[in-house]
Formats: C-alpha cells, sequence, structure tokens
C-alpha cells in the first residue's frame, strides 16, 4: 500500500505579525494624521499605515534598547551599526547621521518616502500619486531589470535612479496596448475601405 506524503511546510509555518491595531481605535487625532497620510501617499487602506508604524517601532526600540548599554559594548557596536547601515541602504537616514539617536527621531514618513508609489511619481513618471498606483498594479513599472508590482515595495537608495517603465510597457517603448492596437486596426481598415470606394480618374465613359 502505497503510503500518503504530507506537505507540512505550508500550514505549519509560523505567520509573523506585520502590523499592529491601534490601542484606541477612535482617537480622533489620530484618525485625522491617517487620513492625512492616506491622502497625501495615495494609500488603499489603514493597514499599509499600521504595517510602516509597525516597522518604525520595531527599529525604534531595538535602537532604544542599544542606547541602554555602554558605548563600547560589543553588541552596541555590532548591532547599532547594522541598524544604521541599513538605514543608510534604505535611504531612510542620511549618510552623515551615524549615531543611534537620529533612529530614535524618525518618522513614518521617512519610510513613506521610500515607498515605490511615492518614487514613481516624484520622478515624474506618473501624473499623480494614485497615477503611480494603478502604473505598478498593471506592471508598468520596473527597479533595475525586475518588474514590480507592489506599491509599498521599498526603494533602496542605490536602485532609484534605475526605477522607470518596463521594457514591455507601452510607455518603455513596448507592445501598444490591446485598445490602440484596436483603434489602430479599425483605422487602417477604415482608410483601406475609403481608398476602395474612390472611383479612378479617366475611367468614366466617353
Amino acid at each position: 500500500m502505497k503510503k500518503e506524503s504530507f506537505q507540512t511546510q505550508g500550514f505549519l509555518r509560523k505567520r509573523s505579525r506585520t502590523a499592529k491595531v491601534p490601542r484606541r481605535p477612535f482617537e480622533k487625532e489620530r484618525l485625522d494624521a491617517e487620513m492625512k497620510l492616506i491622502g497625501e501617499y495615495g494609500l488603499k487602506n489603514k493597514r499599509e499605515i499600521w504595517r510602516v508604524q509597525y516597522i518604525l517601532s520595531k527599529t525604534r526600540s531595538a535602537a532604544r534598547t542599544l542606547l541602554t548599554l555602554d558605548e563600547k559594548h560589543p553588541k552596541r557596536l555590532f548591532e547599532g551599526a547594522a541598524i544604521i547601515r541599513r538605514l543608510h541602504r534604505l535611504g531612510v537616514l542620511d549618510e552623515d547621521k551615524n549615531n543611534l539617536d537620529y533612529v530614535l527621531g524618525l518618522k513614518i514618513n521617512d519610510f513613506m518616502e521610500r515607498r515605490l508609489q511615492t518614487q514613481v511619481f516624484k520622478l515624474g513618471l506618473a501624473k499623480s500619486i494614485h497615477h503611480a498606483r494603478v502604473l505598478i498594479k498593471q506592471r508598468h513599472i520596473r527597479v533595475g531589470r525586475q518588474i514590480v508590482n507592489v506599491p509599498s515595495f521599498q526603494v533602496r537608495k542605490e536602485n532609484q535612479s534605475h526605477t522607470d517603465f518596463a521594457l514591455t510597457s507601452p510607455f518603455g517603448g513596448g507592445r501598444a496596448g490591446r485598445i490602440k492596437r484596436r483603434t489602430l486596426k479599425s483605422k487602417a481598415s477604415a482608410g483601406a475601405a475609403a481608398e476602395g470606394a474612390e472611383v479612378p480618374a479617366g475611367s468614366d465613359e466617353e
């Protein structure tokens, strides 16, 4: 009898938390600030804000814990340098800010500015922040050689200059879209029909 093989990788994987729901759901100041962020960065829902807030909270908590140690402590030297190097590579911190105290001063806007949706709009590839989201979801944008269709993708500083239209996109010199191809085809057929309907000169009976 053949033994059944069970695939355990999917349902035994531990799902880590990616966002934290606010403790007070009806706080007016926080609700106004969230609505302002949604409009400014063209977000889909508030979970996108909570996800970034969770990343910011974890980063600042790690820096705060390291600041309690001695300046020459090996853990503070090693992990602190890793945090600052990661934030520099992401473009959240400036290159001249090499102290953990600057990590505590980070705001949610610093991470929002590194989103692919924001970068596409600020590079002039989209007419608005909402147009940028549509272009990304419809696979018109690439980062380097890779097409990215996730608006919340964090663009590293080194990849910022390599963000452009995809080579397969009509905006990047690729094949025209379905509507435009259909329009050109109908124009070509209408032009051919008009030429066939014309009577050649000198064909009248004398």
